[in-house]
């Protein structure tokens, strides 16, 4: 699949281009690759590409979301076979043009169903959490259908009536002769805006919008070994959608605090065991921290720092998958750095009775320079 354009891009705008900056640039752009009016084969796919980058540039919330999520949330929006929620493409490309030159015919009704907008929420999780999986409750702000009036936007005991304006078509045609024939011109109705009825009692609690956003909780199950940067799907609890359209999907977005001591690298968890000089030379037997507790490794006599031991299966459980990480457990030894004169007087003797260390034998060194390339 061919990599997106940048929506920007598109446009020819900067990042920081106002709303009304998008809209000239859109304006321009559209006319001229309109297919009714730029006949070039790649015309169409280009006035496409267009309006879908319009659509997210001209909505301050998609706008937001887009800047900091880039197409992942786009291709959120998006349906598994529908544009824009739930857009048209050919009957959508009319109306856009439509809206801003007033002479293309519109093939799409007014009125058709579009799906509500999706929404992105963070959830933090402890280390243990994500690594574990729980269930955590959320709260999400949402548009929903207005609680008095149901959506309608009308008052209660009121409804909307036709608009005799349009005669509840939404629309104005207007026969216009040329010398080159005769054309119909069809325009939005300036007085339903398009929608075919008006309301003459609006909602006092929507003012006539039949949409309000109210704060909701919802539980999320977090399946075991999400990482940073997860992101987990609630179908249809994002925003109501438009005339009948479904309503837009809700992402939860992880993010993950680190562990005290634990690294993670994929679904394998590291370890550093620290041990002092006389554990490592004479050997021991520790606890070594787990997921679910801890363990006991003997450590062998002479045993050096950056010595690892791995535990298979201690690590990080696969996502809706069998099987786990590894556990990896590497030595460090310890050196004190401030003894006090009886610690130091007791180092003293140890090493007179240990004896300096050999030197490394000098034929054993030139074949490791040699396998090294050095002279």
């Amino acid at each position: 699949m061919a990599t997106k354009r940048d929506y920007y891009e598109i446009l020819g705008v900067d990042r920081s281009a106002s709303e009304e900056d998008v809209k000239r640039a859109f304006r321009k752009l559209a006319f001229q690759f309109h297919p009714d009016k730029n006949k070039d084969n790649d015309a169409e796919e280009r006035f496409k590409e267009l309006n879908e980058a319009y659509q997210v540039l001209s909505d301050a919330d998609k706008r937001a979301a887009y800047d900091r999520f880039g197409h992942r949330v786009v291709n959120g929006w998006q349906g598994q076979s529908q544009g824009y929620e739930g857009f048209d493409v050919f009957g959508g490309l009319g109306d856009i043009f439509e809206s801003f030159f007033g002479g293309a015919t519109a093939t799409r009704p007014r009125r058709a169903p579009q799906r509500g907008g999706d929404l992105v929420v963070d959830l933090a999780l402890s280390f243990e959490e994500a690594a574990l999986g729980c269930e955590k409750e959320i709260e999400v702000t949402r548009l929903e259908n207005c609680g008095r009036c149901h959506g309608v936007g009308s008052e209660p005991g009121t409804s909307p009536v036709t608009c005799t304006t349009c005669q509840g078509t939404g629309q104005i045609r207007q026969v216009s002769r040329s010398v080159f024939g005769q054309f119909m011109n069809v325009t939005t109705c300036s007085r339903c805006h398009g929608e075919g009825k008006v309301i003459s009692d609006p909602c006092r609690q929507c003012q006539g919008s039949g949409k309000e956003r109210r704060q909701r909780r919802a539980m999320v199950r977090v399946p075991a070994g999400v990482d940073e940067g997860s992101q987990i799907r609630l179908s249809e609890e994002g925003d109501v959608g438009h005339w009948g359209g479904p309503p837009g999907n809700l992402y939860v977005r992880i993010r993950v605090e680190e562990h005290a001591y634990f690294q993670r690298d994929g679904y394998d968890l590291y370890y550093m065991l620290p041990l002092s000089f006389p554990q490592a030379v004479l050997g021991d037997t520790v606890e070594v921290p787990t997921l679910e507790g801890s363990v006991s490794v003997k450590v062998p006599r002479g045993t050096p720092s950056g010595k690892t031991f791995v535990f298979k299966g201690k690590g990080i459980p696969r996502v809706q998958q069998a099987g786990r990480g590894d556990l990896v457990v590497q030595v460090q030894v310890v050196v004190p750095t401030s003894l006090n004169e009886y610690q130091s007087r007791l180092v003293e003797e140890l090493s007179k009775a240990l004896g300096k260390p050999k030197q490394p034998d000098k034929g054993l060194m030139n074949k490791i320079k040699g396998a090294l390339g050095k002279s």
